[in-house]
C-alpha cells in the first residue's frame, strides 16, 4: 500500500443542484485533471475540495472561472490492493502516535484496487507523514 501527501483547495458553494457541475465543467474545459473531489454541506450550503493533480494549471483555471478558494491544505491519498481490512495498518499507525483523522473516504477502485483520501489537522501533518512514510 502506498500512502502520500497531496495539496488540495476547498471552497463554498450554493447547496443548489448544478453548482458542482458547474465547477467541474469549467476544469474540464481547461483539461485540469483532479486526484479526487468531494463535498458535503456545511453551514447552510456546500463544501467542495478538490485535489488537483497539477496545482499550477488547476489554480490557473480556477482563478479564470472566478473560484474562490482557500489557502493550499494537505490530504493524504492512500491506494493498494483491496482486501478485507485494507486500512487498518494506517489507522493503527496513527492511533499509536495518538494522531485523530478528522475525516476519511474510502472507496473500492474495482480490479482488486482501493483507494482512501484522509484528513489529520494542520499541526499533525508532519508528524503523520513521518509515521505513515508519507512523501
Amino acid at each position: 500500500m502506498a500512502v502520500r501527501k497531496a495539496s488540495y483547495y476547498s471552497m463554498k458553494v450554493p447547496q443548489r443542484p448544478g453548482s458542482g457541475a458547474q465547477l467541474l465543467a469549467a476544469l474540464k474545459a481547461a483539461k485540469v485533471s483532479l486526484l479526487a473531489f468531494t463535498g458535503f454541506p456545511a453551514s447552510g450550503g456546500a463544501q467542495v475540495d478538490f485535489i488537483p493533480q497539477d496545482i499550477a494549471k488547476f489554480t490557473k483555471a480556477a482563478r479564470k472561472a472566478k473560484m474562490k478558494l482557500s489557502a493550499r491544505k494537505t490530504v493524504f491519498l492512500a491506494q493498494g490492493a483491496d482486501k478485507v481490512g485494507a486500512l487498518t495498518a494506517i489507522l493503527n499507525r496513527l492511533a499509536k502516535a495518538k494522531i485523530n483523522l478528522v475525516s476519511l473516504q474510502a472507496v473500492s477502485a474495482g480490479s482488486g484496487r482501493f483507494g482512501a483520501m484522509f484528513w489529520v489537522k494542520a499541526k499533525d501533518v508532519a508528524r503523520a507523514s513521518r509515521v505513515l512514510k508519507a512523501r
